[in-house]
């Protein structure tokens, strides 16, 4: 099979082509920085805001599409352009060019009422895909860590200095899958046909608060609870920060569990006693 992964140069994508090469299939990374090589892959020049795809998409028998902005880039009219706009002109160019599969990646939270730039765009996106003539699959994972993620680095970023101030007392849930884990289900997931139309949701093996998770990184770190309200307006100002990982948007997901109800990896034949966990992956 012949498949073009979009982000296929970024954290999960490079790991997603590793495997689907050594699946036998004919690989093309495609990303925004295509210089950046992934081990025995062709990779090749795709920014999926351009408006016609169809060279790049055209001669593959699956799409799967990885791109995406952090939650926390500003402002919102980016999310909007890579995750609705850029699936829209991906699901254009498959359907133009005659590709059978297409995977979309998606996140825990986006049927929820929390409204967030970040959540209003992959809903769209969701949309997209699936009011689309093609085969799709599309996947909603927990926060996903590995070597090369932003997570951890968000994380030690957080916790910085030893006291480490949290909304709530950092009591949001978290379900952490490893990248290595998530890449063998979407792999599953281009190759057959019984996922088609399906959406699955993903957990790792282990739920943590966000309190725990920043004590896994810095076991002396004091967590200082943040009143909401304190909390609230400390985003608003952070959001006028260049780089700083917080704004409006991730205050307002504190109130959102990023966790499963009913985890879908059995579809894939694993239990979580198969996966590996946050703390395993931190002592190696």
């Amino acid at each position: 099979m012949k498949i073009l992964v979009a982000g296929g140069t970024g954290f999960i994508g490079r790991v997603l082509c590793q495997i689907l090469d050594r699946r036998g299939h004919d690989v093309t990374a495609a990303g925004r920085s295509p210089s950046r090589s992934v081990a025995g892959i062709q990779t090749t020049a795709l920014d999926v805001t351009d408006a016609d795809l169809t060279d790049t998409v055209a001669g593959h028998d699956a799409v799967v599409n990885l791109v995406a902005l952090p939650s926390h880039v500003q402002p919102a009219r980016s999310h909007d352009a890579v995750h609705r706009q850029g699936t829209q002109n991906l699901v254009s160019a498959s359907e133009t060019t005659g590709v059978d599969r297409f995977v979309q990646m998606s996140a825990l939270g986006v049927d929820s009422d929390v409204e967030t730039a970040y959540f209003a765009a992959k809903r769209a996106g969701e949309r997209i895909v699936r009011d689309s003539d093609l085969d799709w699959v599309i996947y909603r994972p927990s926060v996903v860590f590995g070597d090369g993620c932003a997570f951890l680095p968000f994380l030690r970023k957080l916790a910085a200095a030893r006291v480490v101030p949290l909304p709530g007392g950092g009591g949001l849930r978290i379900q952490p899958i490893w990248v290595d884990d998530l890449a063998a289900m979407l792999a599953d997931g281009v190759e057959a046909d019984r996922h088609t139309g399906e959406t699955y949701e993903l957990g790792g093996p282990d739920v943590l608060t966000l309190a725990e998770t920043v004590l896994l990184l810095r076991p002396n770190a004091v967590i200082l609870p943040l009143p909401m309200p304190v909390a609230a307006a400390g985003a608003m100002i952070a959001e006028y920060i260049p780089g700083f990982p917080i704004g409006r948007d991730q205050y307002r997901v504190q109130r959102l569990d990023n966790t499963v109800s009913s985890d879908d990896l059995a579809a894939f034949g694993f239990e979580k006693r198969d996966l590996r966990s946050l703390s395993a992956y931190l002592q190696t």
